[in-house]
């Protein structure tokens, strides 16, 4: 199932993730579903891909990682 919108990914994903790293995970699932057709995966291909760009800070709160 593709996210079209920032506003129809999981409330974790959106209660802990700037929107920057929203957007990167919406892309990223949705690229994943529809190569793999597994949901599963296609979770793991996301957080991968936020995870490229940003990291969680002692604060608890997701960071982009300094360039």
């Amino acid at each position: 199932m593709p996210y079209h919108q920032l506003q129809d990914l999981p409330d974790t994903v959106k209660e802990n993730l700037p929107q920057h790293a929203q957007e990167i995970f919406r892309a990223a699932f949705n690229s994943a579903e529809a190569q793999y057709g597994e949901e599963e995966r296609a979770f793991r291909v996301a957080w991968s891909a936020v995870k490229r760009v940003y990291e969680k800070g002692d604060d608890g709160q997701w960071h982009e990682k300094p360039q």
